[in-house]
């Protein structure tokens, strides 16, 4: 299968590639540069020159392809509206360019809240706070299920990892720590961050392009939930730094989602299409310390 791939150079969008080349599919991947185009290459696919923001070559790439997977977002917190703004654009022109094909377009979203629970694939996507606007695309694109279109949500968790090299919105946290000195965690630390391994995040997304319905949401979800405050403490332990509290205003925008207990489970996932996460866990790859160094 030839699939198309926007974020194809990202830290998730390079696992995904890999895993797709190794499963016998073709990969073009949208790379806004030259040293984008590069990690596309090296992850085993063919890099199309564009960005998010270039509809024609989204259109056009889309209707050449066999499949779609939709991985890229500007992660400028800066400035999350206009992020989520050209994040809905870029998704609404490939799924018009899909309209009537049957082709599959898997796209990324976010684990969801359900209130004293582990949030499932049935609760429905927030679309309230500072990312709810990525709820609202995310909607919108699975309204396309009726038209001719195999789309699929595949709901990420809020630290997709692997040790060395990313830790999600746990690497926030180090970051913050290695410029700040302290590790730091927001109210009491119990509310719980749900996390995934990358690499068996990027197998969940080869099964929803290779066999998932119109219309499914799945959870990549490894671990349900583990505590802001046992990951503050084992970040703390690895920089060799005191774990203290803060207030919610120190991670900005941010921090209101860091405040939500958040758990959420992946049980219907696996039971439906036999995904089985295999990798190692956020705790254990934290454990591992080594981080990436972030300039002070």
């Amino acid at each position: 299968m030839r699939v198309f791939v926007t974020g194809a150079s990202g830290g998730i969008g390079q696992v995904v590639t890999e895993e797709l080349v190794a499963h016998g599919h073709e990969v073009v991947g949208l790379a806004r540069s030259e040293a984008s185009a590069q990690k596309v290459v090296a992850a085993g696919g063919t890099p199309l020159r564009g960005g998010l923001g270039e509809l024609e070559v989204l259109k056009v790439a889309a209707r050449e392809a066999d499949g779609v997977i939709h991985l890229a977002f500007s992660n400028d917190f800066s400035d999350l509206e206009r992020s989520i703004a050209e994040e809905g654009l870029a998704m609404d022109t490939i799924g018009a360019a899909l309209v009537g094909t049957g082709k599959p377009f898997s796209i990324v979203s976010g684990t969801t809240f359900a209130k004293g629970r582990a949030a499932t694939e049935n609760d429905p996507i927030s679309i309230a706070g500072p990312v709810g606007g990525r709820g609202i695309n995310a909607r919108r694109i699975l309204d396309l299920a009726p038209q001719g279109v195999r789309v699929s949500t595949v709901r990420l968790p809020r630290s997709v990892h692997e040790r060395y090299v990313a830790y999600g919105f746990a690497g926030i946290l180090i970051q913050a720590a290695q410029r700040s000195g302290v590790s730091a965690y927001i109210g009491d630390g119990s509310q719980r961050w749900p996390a995934v391994h990358r690499r068996d995040a990027a197998s969940l997304f080869r099964l929803m392009l290779e066999k998932g319905e119109a219309g499914t949401v799945v959870n990549a979800v490894g671990d349900e939930g583990d505590s802001m405050l046992a990951i503050a403490t084992v970040i703390g332990e690895q920089l060799g730094l005191p774990v203290q509290q803060v207030p919610a205003e120190t991670f900005g925008p941010l921090g209101q989602i860091f405040a939500i207990d958040q758990p959420a489970s992946s049980a219907w996932t696996r039971d439906a299409y036999g995904w089985q996460p295999t990798h190692p866990s956020l705790l254990a790859d934290l454990e591992a310390g080594d981080y990436p160094r972030t300039e002070v």
